[in-house]
């Protein structure tokens, strides 16, 4: 594969049972590149092996004052000089490709898995370890499939080189052949505590690259409390920890390099006192010590490979380990047979909770715990909160979500969370998401009564002639407010126009005034169409056709604003942050309120 066929097609379906079989899973994806880039690293490995036999060849040559076999040595020099370069040159080339085709292939991955997982992704997986294994991970595991093809050239090349020098001249072939598989295995026995330094390594690195991004995050209220001097020393402590464990590890690692120089320096050293001593009992020539001398100096080259494949592995397991973690993870249970001629319409309704929200009605959910409200919010739109809850999923018409393909779920329901992402781009581009065409972008901002937004980004596009759509709006819309940025995401998910739209406190960060106003236009806008909304507002509740109490994970009560402030406690508690009245008997007054408890339960 080259290249230029980027991205696959199809990354296809990973073997993630552990980190090691999602590496020769990647391995056996790009064979043929592994067994291209094998074979000019032979080209290359064997013409360097080459030299100490023309060499040797070439000295015989001088001591005999044979002319013609010393044009020929010179002949033979030009050739394998040629072969070391082609090698060389097609050996990167190949081994470079293979590893951004790795690379790009657990990219592929990733991106595929976090577009079916959404925002499930994060509740299960830290965002910062999708980041890293997302960045740092992939190229690690890309430099271990890089490295394999080298490594297989240089093990094949040893084995030839051994075979060769026995033949050659058996009596330092004997000591080659016995010495170099030592000095090529010398380093694996230290693998072990180099693996734990470098994991402690990582570990450290990643509570302060934590503690660094909370500090970032947080430094306008830390300068509030005058807390960023004692994070700062906290950071530096974390580094400081960190610099430590590199430093440890650092020196393991220098070890087996330092042992890669030494081991093969003491081979040569022991080939040379021998041969020579061979040599002076004229039991082997010059030319042949020349050549034996010379064919172990340069097994240094594919030993240094045998070195790399312990590193690369070492550090590429625990990535991959990682990036099996998160390829892992599952939306729901699998497609059943038959999902695709399903169609997504009808009443919205969670078994779970018992709630139900009927098709064509503005519903808006009560709930007293935040968290349950977010949980949800991620079960209306696909996403159980914990997949090993035991629910059944939430129906559409009385077709289980996880029955249905993702692409169908995810047209036929919008989940709006409660702290939505603006992405960096202009307005236009912002507002140009896919959708049925019913909503235009100019009616979904007047929804959403971003006028004020409109004016200031007006404002700000004076060199485009202030149209605010052509606008650059920042990266998670820093530049504005938080109520701008929310009204701007509604504005956003109201020009997708979805059968279902699931909207988690879209207006928490609002002015009373204006969020009387959105929810009248959200009204307006989304009649005819299922809309939920999870929210306390009485602006907005006052706003919906039905208005549902979920009370310690259940449904308990269904009516209007109105009619659940009057008649229900636990509603009223919610709403106007009274709290609940203390049970009394029953018998007297209370005991009709405690019966229309019990029948809106």
């Amino acid at each position: 594969m080259q290249i230029r066929d980027l991205p696959h097609a199809d990354p296809g379906v990973p073997d993630v049972r552990s980190g090691t079989r999602f590496l020769v899973w990647l391995g056996r994806r790009q064979l043929a590149g592994q067994v291209k880039a094998t074979l000019w690293g032979l080209l290359h490995h064997l013409g360097i092996a080459g030299l100490p036999f023309a060499i040797g060849i070439a000295v015989e040559a001088v001591v005999r004052r044979d002319g013609g076999r010393l044009a020929l040595t010179g002949g033979l020099l030009l050739v394998l000089g040629a072969a070391i370069a082609l090698g060389d040159v097609m050996l990167h080339r190949t081994a470079v490709t293979n590893w951004i085709t790795a690379s790009a292939r657990v990219q592929q991955l990733l991106s595929r898995k976090t577009a079916a997982l959404g925002s499930l992704l994060t509740r299960r997986v830290a965002a910062g370890e999708v980041v890293a294994v997302s960045t740092g991970d992939v190229e690690k595991i890309g430099w271990f499939v890089e490295a394999l093809s080298r490594f297989a050239a240089g093990a094949v090349t040893l084995v030839i080189v051994c075979v060769g020098l026995l033949f050659y001249q058996p009596a330092l072939g004997v000591v080659v052949a016995l010495g170099v598989p030592v000095l090529a295995l010398s380093a694996f026995p230290l693998l072990p505590r180099a693996t734990r330094r470098a994991d402690i390594q990582r570990e450290k690195a990643g509570r302060a690259t934590e503690l660094a991004s909370d500090t970032v995050a947080g430094l306008r209220v830390l300068r509030g409390i005058g807390g960023e001097d004692l994070f700062l020393s906290r950071y530096r402590a974390a580094s400081q920890e960190v610099r430590e464990a590199a430093v440890h590890s650092a020196r393991m690692w220098a070890l087996i390099s330092a042992s890669q120089v030494v081991l093969p320096g003491l081979l040569l050293i022991g080939v040379v006192a021998y041969g020579t001593r061979l040599a002076l009992d004229g039991r082997i020539g010059v030319g042949e010590l020349v050549t034996v001398y010379s064919a172990v100096a340069l097994t240094y080259h594919p030993l240094r490979n045998f070195e790399e494949i312990a590193m690369a592995f070492s550090f590429s397991r625990p990535s991959a380990k990682r990036a099996a973690r998160v390829l892992a993870l599952t939306r729901t249970d699998t497609v059943t047979a038959g999902g695709e001629d399903r169609e997504a319409t009808g009443d919205l309704y969670d078994p779970a909770t018992g709630l139900r929200a009927p098709a064509g009605l503005f519903t808006a959910v009560v709930c007293g715990d935040p968290d349950l409200a977010g949980r949800l919010a991620d079960r209306l739109g696909g996403h159980p909160a914990e997949p090993e809850d035991g629910h059944t999923s939430v129906l559409l018409g009385g077709v289980p979500l996880d029955e249905l393909p993702l692409e169908t779920v995810r047209t036929a329901v919008l989940v709006q969370d409660k702290d939505p992402v603006l992405l960096s781009g202009t307005l236009g581009e912002l507002l140009d998401v896919p959708s049925s065409g019913a909503v235009s972008a100019e009616r979904a901002l007047a929804a959403a009564r971003c006028e004020d937004v409109l004016d200031s980004l007006a404002q700000a596009a004076a060199d485009n002639g202030g149209d605010p759509m052509r606008t650059h709006v920042t990266e998670r819309g820093r530049s504005l407010s938080g109520g701008q940025r929310q009204r701007l995401a509604l504005a956003r998910s109201l020009v997708a126009d979805p059968e279902v739209l699931v909207l988690d406190e879209p207006t928490s960060a609002v002015d009373a005034h204006t969020e009387a106003r959105v929810a009248a236009g959200i009204g307006e806008l989304r009649r005819a169409r299922t809309t939920v909304v999870l929210a306390s507002s009485p602006l907005l509740l006052d706003r919906a056709d039905r208005v549902v109490l979920v009370h310690e994970g259940q449904a308990v009560a269904v009516g209007s604003h109105r009619d659940l402030l009057a008649r229900e406690p636990r509603y009223r508690a919610v709403v106007t942050r009274d709290p609940v009245e203390e049970p009394g008997p029953t018998t007297g007054p209370l005991a009709g309120i405690e019966a229309l408890e019990g029948e809106s339960a």
